[in-house]
Order: C-alpha cells, then structure tokens, then sequence
C-alpha cells in the first residue's frame, strides 16, 4: 500500500519535473522572456530574472524529492516471506572443515590401478 502511494508521488513529480525543465530558459527563450513575468508589469512582478531562479531552485528541489522517494520506494516494497541466503543464516561460519585426507580422491582408484599395471609391464619389457 505504502509503496503504490509512493510510486504515485513519484509519477506526480516525474510529471513536475519535465514541466519544470521545459519552462526554463534556453538562450533568451522560455517563460521569462515573455514580457517580464506574463504581464505583471515590467518592474513589479516577477522579472526575467526571479523566474529563471524560481525554475531553478524548483528543478533542484523537484529532483531531490525524486531520488529520495526512488530510494524509499525501494524499502517500501512488500517482499512477503523472504528466503534468507546460507551466509544470512551464518552456516558458513559454523560448518565443519573437511581435509584433504578425509575428502575422496581425485583420481578415481580404478585408473590408478591401471597405471600401476602399465608401470610394472614398462619396467618388466626393458
């Protein structure tokens, strides 16, 4: 439940963001260049300036919100029963060592037999 209402703040302010971006001022274009603030008056209201910052500093808070909510949503995730890892259960800590000696051998004991038989008919021919 808590991770849908996320995932909508985040679409929410997806939506904000490209506003934001597209609205801002490009080489003497966007929204501050129409006649100092959307005919508020050339010195009163808001100025090329002030917009430019306002768009600014709303890109910048708008993109923080973002990355915030994405790493949230991520804890948010209803994982329902979770399978724990050997390591998570400390099995490898605690599990028994086993040597060398005790392991069964590389070489499987019929070809090791087979070699001592053409060792003993190599010696014998000379």
């Amino acid at each position: 439940m808590l991770y849908n209402i996320i995932v909508g703040v985040i679409a929410v302010i997806c939506f904000l963001l490209i506003v934001v971006v597209l609205l801002q001022p490009g080489q003497g274009q966007g929204i501050s260049g129409m006649g100092g603030g959307g005919g508020l008056g050339g010195g009163g209201g808001l100025g090329a300036r002030r917009t430019a910052d306002l768009l600014s500093k709303s890109t910048s808070v708008l993109a923080a919100l973002f990355l915030a909510l994405c790493v949230l949503a991520n804890f948010a995730i209803d994982r329902g029963e979770v399978e724990r890892s050997i390591l998570q259960e400390g099995g490898g800590v605690n599990a028994p060592i086993e040597s060398p000696s005790q392991s069964a051998p590389a070489i499987p004991q019929q070809q090791q037999q087979d070699n001592s038989q053409d060792n003993s008919e190599d010696n014998g021919d000379n």
